[in-house]
C-alpha cells in the first residue's frame, strides 16, 4: 500500500469517526430534552417512566378548578376514560377554562401531575391532533372486548 492511499485511509476513517461521534451525541442530547404526550388513562395504567417529565393532554373536567392561595390552581384533565389531578403555579393562559382542550408539561408527584407549564387552545372544538389520536387509542382499546384479540376458528 502506498503511503497516499494510507494517508486517505486514515483520513477516511477519522471522517467516518468523527461523524459516528457526532450522530451518537446528537442522539444523546434530543433524548434528554424528550417530553412524551400521555393521556389520563395512560398514566393511571402505569405506562409512564418513574420521574419522567412529560405532558399530560386532555379536556379540562368541568367545575374541576379549584384556585388556591396566591397562584396556585389544581385541576382535573380527562381523555373520557381517566380522570387526573393536575397543580399549577404560575398564570394560567388567557384561553384556560373547563371543557377545554389542554396540555401541560411536568411530572408525577405521588398520584397527582405538578405541571410546570400549562398550554390551552381558543376554539373549545379543537383538539391537538396527539392527544385525539392518544385519546382515540385509549377508546379503542378500552372498548374492544377480550375475545376480539383471539382468531375465531
Amino acid at each position: 500500500m502506498t503511503p497516499t492511499r494510507k494517508r486517505r485511509l486514515v483520513l477516511v476513517a477519522l471522517i467516518l469517526l468523527a461523524v459516528g461521534i457526532a450522530t451518537v451525541l446528537t442522539i444523546l442530547a434530543l433524548q434528554q430534552n424528550m417530553t412524551y404526550l400521555y393521556t389520563p388513562s395512560e398514566i393511571i395504567a402505569g405506562k409512564v417512566p418513574a420521574d419522567a417529565r412529560i405532558r399530560i393532554g386532555g379536556m379540562v373536567k368541568e367545575n374541576s378548578v379549584e384556585r388556591g392561595q396566591s397562584l396556585t390552581v389544581g385541576f382535573v384533565v380527562t381523555d373520557g376514560d381517566g380522570d387526573m389531578r393536575v397543580e399549577y403555579e404560575g398564570i394560567l393562559p388567557d384561553l384556560f377554562r373547563e371543557k377545554q382542550s389542554v396540555i401541560a408539561t411536568g411530572s408525577m408527584q405521588g398520584e397527582k401531575f405538578v405541571a410546570t407549564e400549562v398550554l390551552a387552545k381558543h376554539d373549545e372544538n379543537y383538539i391537538p391532533r396527539d392527544v385525539a389520536e392518544a385519546m382515540e387509542n385509549a377508546h379503542r382499546k378500552h372498548d374492544v372486548p377480550e375475545s376480539a384479540d383471539k382468531p375465531t376458528p
